[in-house]
């Protein structure tokens, strides 16, 4: 009997916490869609402006598929997407010709800036913070 009600209150802390990231996604989605952009598009952005801050680095998709919650074809699509909007630049590296580079371009930059405070307000929203 207490290894079911362990097991059901894990299961609802579960569903908790993927209730809090749904609501979360959907409200940062709801405040970045006027500015073109979706949580998850954010999310590429803000992990390249804080990981690489130096506006010529660049930072490796295989570095960013453990950072962001999408599947790496996902995260390619992504990318693709970004880049057509001229918010990213790919290139293919010199070393090993299987890995590729995303630098954030200076509209990406720009636009990251833009939308920041209007991201780590929905979060502090939704998280209380």
């Amino acid at each position: 009997m207490a290894a079911n009600t362990a097991e059901a209150g894990l299961a609802e802390r579960w569903r908790d916490i993927l209730s809090v990231h749904a609501r979360t996604m959907c409200e940062i989605d709801r405040v970045l869609h006027p500015h073109g952009l979706g949580a998850s598009d954010f999310e590429v952005l803000d992990i390249l402006a804080s990981s690489v801050p130096d506006t010529g680095s660049a930072c490796r998709v295989q570095n960013l598929v453990g950072r962001v919650h999408l599947s790496q074809s996902a995260l390619s699509r992504l990318i693709g997407r970004l880049e057509k909007d001229g918010l990213v630049e790919r290139s293919v590296c010199v070393e090993d010709r299987r890995g590729v580079y995303v630098t954030l371009t200076p509209k990406g930059r720009d636009l990251h800036a833009e939308v920041l405070p209007l991201q780590r307000s929905a979060l502090a929203r939704m998280l209380g913070a």
